[in-house]
């Protein structure tokens, strides 16, 4: 009886011994696709007044959804200009540190150093499917800075910086592919990216979790947009504004469907979706006063467009911007408020309450902010980043730490240290402003706080920079990057070196 015994516990333990084993796989499967999704949604050139929930004319429910139920980032900023914050975004560093100053170039030799390890390739390391649907702009004459060389398992969209929504030309040459297959498709870039970020999603591994990088080219120039879109804004007088307001609500359609796709394949409640824009709107008020005098006396002459491509693409950058930054100073390309202070949500069903973070958090926070949410440990410190990682004070509603921001643009450079907020203008101007008091930038301190500016101006002098990687300006003058138009060269896809 107790040999019996003894048998009856060995059979019994075998049992249960080869229970576990057959539970072990798919309980590490399940282990790892509960693991969170990651959504980056960008837009580009969207200006704080171009969302409903700050008041704007333009409706766009399913970003308001975004920051009624999640965390409404007040105080979020950008670079003034697209290439600078994507570069900072992907890697969690300044954009100065890294070289890059403005927006690259068609003719850009290089573009983000490939010393840089990039947002995906630590998700592709956690076992995360990584995809990009639309903008890059970081780089592409050579293999080795294309998306699917930097993290990237599928690649949708276009390399350089603006296309033409329906053409989907950028400087002569059609910039439209996938995974480096030149695509010919008819359509409006904004709806085509929607349906490939449906296809991913659906056709995702679901044992594996997602990385989804979704930068959108919209609303962006030129001003294109459907027609039954532009209708539905009779009521704005301004004929940029309109179809720029059709833009936006073509791309809030979008989110809506990647939000709904998301729904229905039951992952939204375990997706973090961050929406950003990658710079303030680009409206007439932000250029300098030169080029609107002499874009509206080239116009008044020539009529539109201008006879010579790059006095078109100086008048449709100078005149066309719809966006709209009230009441924050200036736009794109500027260093005051309206160039870098943008648009945020962090939306995470059950893990974000739904609130509003006064705290300032930067586009080169992103990085070691998402990472920490998805709980995933790198070889890398998080010192390695130059951003910090904010999860802790925004699932808190607390107060954080953000350690000191430059911007710069065409004007010259802007030291955040907040409140406190120093600009170094080209002109050889100093100016000071006080953001919590004055986010609209209106009264200067600098006569009346000479000690502050001293501490940072020294702060603005020791900021570490690196040697830009953008071609010089001349160069990139002699063959225009013009969004949209006729195609005179091979497809930017097939391009290979110099």
């Amino acid at each position: 009886m107790v040999n019996g015994g003894k048998c009856m516990s060995r059979k019994v333990l075998a049992v249960l011994f080869w229970c576990l084993c057959s539970l072990f796989v798919p309980l590490c499967a399940l282990a790892q696709a509960s693991a969170p999704n990651i959504v980056i949604i960008l837009a580009d050139d969207m200006g704080w007044n171009d969302v409903g929930y700050h008041g704007s004319e333009i409706r766009t429910p399913h970003i308001d959804r975004l920051a009624a139920e999640g965390l409404e980032l007040d105080r979020f900023y950008a670079q003034p200009a697209c290439s600078p914050t994507r570069a900072a975004l992907l890697t969690g560093k300044s954009s100065q540190a890294l070289g890059i100053y403005s927006p690259l170039s068609k003719l850009n030799p290089t573009g983000l150093p490939l010393t840089e390890k990039l947002m995906p390739e630590y998700f592709r390391d956690a076992g995360y499917q990584t995809f990009l649907v639309g903008k890059w702009h970081l780089g592409f004459r050579e293999p080795a800075y294309r998306p699917t060389a930097r993290g990237f398992d599928h690649f949708y969209g276009h390399l350089t910086g603006g296309i033409g929504f329906w053409d989907h030309v950028h400087g002569g040459g059609l910039d439209w592919q996938r995974n480096g297959a030149t695509l010919r498709e008819e359509g409006y870039s904004t709806h085509l990216m929607a349906a490939e970020i449906d296809r991913v999603i659906e056709r995702r591994d679901p044992e594996e979790p997602m990385f989804l990088y979704a930068a959108f080219n919209a609303p962006h120039l030129p001003n294109e947009a459907p027609d039954e879109a532009i209708k539905q804004y009779e009521n704005i007088g301004d004929p940029n504004r309109r179809i720029h307001a059709a833009m936006v609500s073509e791309l809030d359609n979008a989110i809506g469907q990647l939000m709904t796709t998301l729904d229905e394949q039951g992952i939204l409640d375990n997706t973090l979706i961050w929406f950003m824009s990658d710079n303030g709107g680009l409206n007439p008020a932000a250029n300098p006063e030169w080029m609107l005098i002499w874009s509206k006396r080239l116009e008044g002459w020539f009529g539109r467009p201008l006879p010579f491509t790059l006095w078109e693409f100086i008048r449709t950058n100078a005149l066309d911007g719809g966006s709209a930054n009230t009441p924050l100073r200036k736009g794109k390309k500027s260093i005051y408020e309206g160039g870098a202070r943008v648009p945020s949500v962090v939306y995470w069903k059950g893990q974000v309450a739904p609130s509003q973070s006064a705290q300032m958090v930067t586009v080169r926070d992103v990085l070691p902010t998402v990472l920490a949410a998805a709980k995933l440990t790198t070889a890398e410190p998080m010192a390695a980043f130059d951003g910090v990682n904010q999860w802790p004070s925004l699932i808190a509603g607390a107060e954080g730490n953000t350690p000191d921001y430059l911007i710069n643009a065409d004007e010259g450079e802007a030291l955040y240290r907040y409140p406190w907020k120093l600009l170094a203008l080209k002109s050889g101007d100093v100016e000071l402003y006080r953001l919590d008091n004055d986010p609209t930038e209106s009264a200067d301190l600098s006569a009346a706080q000479p000690d502050k500016v001293a501490e940072l101006w020294q702060a603005l002098d020791e900021y570490p920079r690196g040697e830009s990687v953008n071609v010089p300006l001349w160069r990139s003058l002699m063959d225009i990057d013009f969004f949209g138009g006729e195609e005179d060269r091979a497809p930017w896809s097939e391009i290979d070196g110099d």
